[in-house]
């Protein structure tokens, strides 16, 4: 996806270093704009797919710290540091207040930067991600990391021969079957780091270890989430990180979470799992309809379209 028109890349100053950045869209500063935040062990270029359903909208998309080409940058890291990185991409390309849409674990970076930074956030968007996670009692953070990611915390561990290894691996992986497509080639590609025959995946497992811990230990999720003052919308996808059942959440536990707080609606997007609801389609499209309306109508149009669907 990187071949799309108007795609480039930019480099912002942050704690440390600098944060990688992929912008898709127009160059007009004035262009509708979004700020779009990926998953836990992914990169800008999961968002390919969601940016090319947007035609006239500046998409942009950092690799957050620890992650993708922002590997390098020091922690400490958890959700108010990444909050921090996200406000700086924004207050760098003159962007804000705007929608903020998150995949996973960035949702949570999401809700904590509108909690941190009002100012800069419209109306959030968390896709498959957003609210505590339920583990099993009594388990420490390396447990936590298991329990949650499993297979997608072990591969930060493996190295890879040549890209033609890792694309072999992804491409065996149950939540991909069937779902393999340009954007994916790219985002597999993008992610290895290294000399063959000695490649890894560009995400810092210590990075998503003190990432885990803040969400499960900190108080910076809770915050948020009590203080939601924007609505939002939860789009849940009913598979997995392996394309299982349930999801990450349950209907019944997003519902409850639904009726705690008034500024947050859910529904369902249909046939997709954990990847593909921003990776492939219906999932993309999907997520580029809601970002759409959020643009189109701004607050009033959150509160409007985010009514929830499916008897939920």
């Amino acid at each position: 996806m990187s071949a799309l028109p108007g795609y480039g890349t930019a480099d912002v100053p942050v704690r440390g270093g600098v944060l990688r950045v992929g912008v898709w869209g127009p160059g007009d500063p004035d262009a509708p704009t979004v700020l779009a935040v990926h998953g836990i062990t992914a990169s800008h270029r999961a968002w390919g797919l969601v940016a090319d359903a947007l035609p006239g909208v500046r998409l942009i998309a950092p690799d957050l710290r620890g992650r993708g080409r922002s590997n390098g940058l020091p922690g400490p890291h958890g959700m108010p540091a990444h909050a921090d990185d996200l406000a700086a991409v924004l207050e760098h390309f003159g962007a804000g207040p705007v929608p903020v849409v998150g995949h996973s674990m960035g949702a949570f970076a999401a809700l904590v930067l509108a909690h941190r930074r009002p100012d800069l956030v419209e109306t959030l968007l968390l896709v498959d991600g957003g609210l505590p996670l339920v583990v099993p009692a009594g388990l420490d953070d390396e447990g936590i990391v298991q329990a949650v990611l499993g297979p997608a915390a072990e591969r930060l561990a493996m190295e890879f021969a040549d890209l033609d290894a890792y694309r072999d691996y992804w491409a065996a992986h149950p939540a991909f079957a069937g779902h393999w497509n340009d954007l994916v080639e790219d985002y597999v590609a993008y992610d290895l780091r290294g000399e063959p025959p000695h490649l890894r995946a560009s995400t810092s497992y210590g990075a998503l270890a003190e990432d885990t811990a803040e969400l499960h230990g900190g108080s910076s999720l809770a915050a948020a989430l009590e203080g939601l003052a924007r609505p939002a919308l939860l789009l849940r996808s009913p598979r997995g990180l392996l394309n299982q059942e349930p999801g990450l959440f349950t209907a019944d536990y997003v519902r409850q979470w639904a009726d705690r707080l008034p500024r947050l609606r859910f529904r369902d997007v249909a046939d997709t799992n954990h990847y593909t609801i921003i990776m492939d389609h219906p999932g993309a499209a999907a997520v580029a309809a809601e970002v759409r309306t959020l643009l189109d109508g701004g607050r009033d149009a959150a509160a409007a379209g985010s009514t929830t669907t499916g008897g939920h």
